[in-house]
């Protein structure tokens, strides 16, 4: 998957009647989202990764 087609994807899901976000908008996010992740070291990076994967798993059921 190409990092566009992941904005895209996200945009989609997040982007609802009930929540209306735009894909600049959710793109930003996610952009910032990723400076965050660079700036760590790969021990916090790796384990704040786990920690949202996991709760990713728990929410598809």
């Amino acid at each position: 998957m190409k990092l566009t087609d992941f904005y895209n994807e996200v945009c989609t899901r997040v982007d609802t009647d009930k929540t209306a976000i735009n894909a600049a908008v959710t793109k930003r996010v996610l952009s910032e989202a990723f400076l965050v992740l660079a700036a760590m070291d790969a021990a916090e990076l790796a384990d704040t990764m786990s920690k949202g994967l996991t709760n990713a798993r728990k929410k598809m059921g």
